[in-house]
């Protein structure tokens, strides 16, 4: 295989905490393993607590050489998430600097891949792809506006009109757009320009690393921080606790379970995020429920292990937006998943494959509830779905083969 000069637009890179910023980490070490030259423009850590990070501060760009390329982090002008105009304001001026120094560093390249969201991305992608006579690879992590309406974070019609627009924009002029699962594909084709060729849109899903999680002992010292004993059955959610994630129903499983009087499962809300004081306030008056703040990336084992079930949470009509990269995590982990998604979706067709969970409909909570009640009652049933779900992740693709599928896609877009 030739060796590419690929240049990688990314909202967030290591040690940037979001998921996205450990998927595109994950990628991009294998292809500088592989020997190829690899330029990254992305932000500045600031993703945990929506500030730059401690001793990331005091410059608008900070540049890391290295002997494979360089990182080039840029100022993300953080803004909270409940401020829409402040974080759409944010994305362009971020997207600005980044797209102008992805132009300048284009003609050092044969190759861009642009992750989104930000959408914007797309854009500075082209310029770039454009200004190096180079293929776009358009990555799509989250299909945006549709998530952003069904979440009812995106209320302006004009302001999603024009965000759509924008969206077809860049697939019209991408070589190649990336997505996660076939339902994405699915809504991504339905926007392409009549004539396009649908192929362009391939599907590369994200994957966990099963030699790095691996399946350890529940009790460890983050069950121990929780003060909760072996007899307890614990069910958690980790993750972000955002629009797109319905953490009612967490919320009211918790409040049912003590009505009826069983102290033998406890919930736990792992992880930060705008519907942060809702859980706040429930757990303050529920023993049953807990929240635990933000979690290192290097607990993350620790983290999954304490779980007896994972919960994986979309709102409806999110299915073919999106699809969670903590399901795989959770596989690799050897532990069971209920999942509150649509129907058809990829994260119901994972947990059908491999065994490994089930899943309800979403925002349904007395099916959510049901559920719960019924894996909880059956233990032997959700270690089997454990076992399972390990041997499916130990099967399955990891970070190697997907960042392999991107160097043949790559390297058939730069033949052409």
């Amino acid at each position: 295989m030739d060796k590419l000069r690929i240049l990688v637009l990314c909202p967030h890179y290591e040690p940037d905490t979001a998921p996205t910023g450990e998927v595109m980490t994950a990628i991009c070490e294998q292809w500088i393993a592989r020997g190829h030259r690899v330029e990254i423009v992305t932000s500045l850590p600031w993703y945990r607590d929506h500030s730059v990070a401690e001793g990331w501060s005091g410059r608008l760009v900070r540049t890391q050489r290295e002997p494979w390329g360089r990182i080039r982090r840029w100022h993300p002008f953080p803004a909270d998430k409940g401020r829409l105009a402040a974080r759409a304001a944010a994305f362009a001026g971020f997207t600005a600097l980044a797209g102008t120094d992805a132009v300048a560093a284009s003609g050092r390249c044969n190759v861009v891949f642009a992750m989104s969201p930000p959408l914007t991305l797309g854009a500075a992608g082209w310029a770039a792809a454009w200004r190096g006579r180079a293929p776009l690879v358009f990555n799509v992590q989250d299909v945006f506006p549709d998530a952003a309406v069904e979440t009812g974070v995106l209320r302006s019609a004009r302001v999603a009109a024009a965000a759509s627009r924008l969206e077809r924009w860049v697939y019209r002029r991408a070589a190649a757009v990336t997505v996660l699962s076939e339902g994405m594909a699915d809504n991504v084709r339905a926007k392409l320009d009549p004539g396009v060729d649908p192929g362009k849109v391939v599907v590369i899903p994200n994957a966990a690393d099963a030699g790095r999680i691996a399946p350890s002992d529940r009790h460890n010292p983050y069950r121990a921080e929780l003060g909760l004993d072996g007899d307890v059955l614990v069910v958690m959610y980790a993750g972000n606790l955002g629009h797109s994630q319905p953490l009612e129903l967490v919320i009211g499983a918790a409040e049912r379970f003590s009505v009826q009087g069983r102290t033998d499962v406890h919930f736990v809300v792992n992880g930060d995020g705008v519907a942060r004081s809702s859980v706040a306030d429930a757990a303050e008056r529920l023993n049953n429920l807990h929240l635990m703040g933000w979690q290192p990336p290097e607990r993350l084992g620790e983290v999954l292990a304490a779980a007896d079930l994972h919960l994986v949470l979309l709102r409806a009509g999110l299915g073919s937006t999106s699809v969670p990269s903590k399901v795989y995590s959770v596989l690799a982990a050897g532990r069971p998943v209920l999942a509150s998604v649509d129907r058809g979706s990829e994260v119901e067709r994972l947990l059908v494959d491999s065994g490994a969970g089930r899943s309800v409909e979403p925002d349904d909570a007395d099916a959510f509830c049901a559920a719960v009640a019924e894996m909880a009652d059956d233990p032997d049933g959700l270690a089997g779905m454990g076992h399972r779900g390990r041997a499916y992740a130990e099967s399955a693709i990891g970070p190697q083969q997907v960042a392999d599928r991107y160097l043949e896609l790559f390297q058939e877009l730069v033949g052409k």
